[in-house]
């Protein structure tokens, strides 16, 4: 990842509701929510949910798919890890002893909890 994309991500997770949406989605696991319940669960009026998920999605942070009338909203894993391997690459001068926490490594969709 670059600085740009790094800068890009964590701009977009500078906002309280916006990094609520995105640790909601990230709960949620690769079967992701619907726009309806990502909206329950923040209690935002559809708008202004509709207005962050814009900046999650231009970030890269987040990716949806229509599912007949539904909207699917998904949290991007890859891109998580990647912004997190960024902002811990020299961590520790780069010795093993930080004992960094691996990757999220989400489930299969579809899988049973």
């Amino acid at each position: 990842m670059d600085t740009g994309t790094a800068l890009s991500a964590l701009r977009a997770l500078g906002h309280e509701s916006r990094l609520a949406a995105f640790r909601q989605l990230v709960q949620a696991g690769p079967d992701g929510l619907s726009v309806g319940e990502l909206r329950e669960h923040l209690a935002l009026p559809p708008a202004t949910l509709s207005a962050h998920l814009n900046v999650l999605r231009a970030a890269g942070l987040v990716d949806d798919e229509r599912e007949g009338r539904v909207i699917r909203v998904r949290a991007d894993y890859a891109r998580m890890n990647a912004l997190l391997a960024y902002l811990t690459e020299n961590c520790c001068a780069g010795t093993a002893e930080c004992g960094l926490a691996s990757a999220c490594t989400p489930r299969t969709p579809g899988a049973k909890r």
